[in-house]
């Protein structure tokens, strides 16, 4: 799988990881977390590393944690989290998410929907300086929400951030995705099946021909290999618990990706 440079640091990334909203909010049950082992597996195996998750996404954290455990395989893992509360709820949280990933060490600590953010920084920084953390990012999931996001990541010094963007979702290309590009900032994006509406609407058309062109045997391949033909993403994080659609979104990690006159033959595609 490709890699991409993380700016503050020159570390390379896998380009696909996996988001856990939802997908891996499941109970004990094998059944339940068999196909999730898999999910992971075929991650790794792929070449990829990052897995997003948070408080906020149920027993997401604690199914990542054992899953990791159980395969011995935390050290193939980027696990980056969340913090979701506000004021000095933060730490306790923060202590919480290490032990339900069962973890000393975070590789992203987030500050979820900038809740608070004011508030956590400090905190995560000085873990951050413990080494309890690598890299610490903001994130939000709406275009609503571009221009608070905007200004917090010029206010301060950021390793990643992890905003929406799509086929049908462009608004980051406007100011987001250059000024992280301007001021070093990693970017994962997130929702880049337009919250998964823009994929069920594609999946019934025949694949265009074009689409071989660069390597894309799947619609869901088209719509991650329009993000990464974005140098200022870092990284796209579909959510998934489904091996079969892991095995199909880690191809969009491999092979070339759009030119400026394909994207123009894939927004055609979308308006069609």
């Amino acid at each position: 799988m490709h890699t991409r440079k993380i700016p503050s640091t020159g570390g390379l990334l896998p380009v696909v990881g996996v988001g856990t909203w939802r997908t891996f909010d499941v109970g004990a049950r094998p059944q339940d977390r068999a196909p999730l082992a898999e999910v992971l597996h075929i991650l790794f195996d792929s070449g990829g590393s990052v897995i997003d998750s948070s408080p906020m996404y149920g027993a997401a954290e604690a199914v990542v944690g054992d899953l990791l455990a159980a395969a011995g395989t935390r050290d193939k893992a980027f696990i980056a989290t969340k913090v979701w509360t506000s004021g000095d709820n933060g730490i306790g949280q923060l202590r919480n998410s290490m032990r339900l990933l069962k973890t000393d060490r975070i590789d992203l600590m987030q500050i979820h929907n900038l809740l608070d953010w004011r508030e956590h920084l400090p905190v995560l920084r000085a873990w951050k300086a413990e080494g309890r953390f690598r890299y610490l990012g903001i994130t939000h999931y709406t275009p609503s929400a571009h221009d608070e996001l905007e200004a917090v990541m010029r206010a301060e010094k950021w390793d990643f951030v992890q905003m929406n963007y799509a086929l049908d979702d462009r608004a980051a290309e406007r100011r987001l995705l250059p000024l992280a590009a301007e001021r070093g900032i990693a970017v994962i994006v997130n929702q880049p099946f337009g919250g998964g509406g823009l994929l069920r609407k594609l999946l019934p058309r025949k694949l265009p021909g074009w689409a071989g062109e660069i390597g894309c045997t799947s619609w869901a391949q088209i719509l991650l290999k329009f993000v990464l033909a974005n140098k200022a993403v870092t990284c796209v994080i579909p959510g998934t618990g489904k091996p079969d659609h892991m095995k199909d979104n880690v191809r969009a990690g491999f092979g070339q990706y759009p030119d400026a006159a394909m994207l123009k033959k894939m927004a055609a595609a979308m308006e069609a």
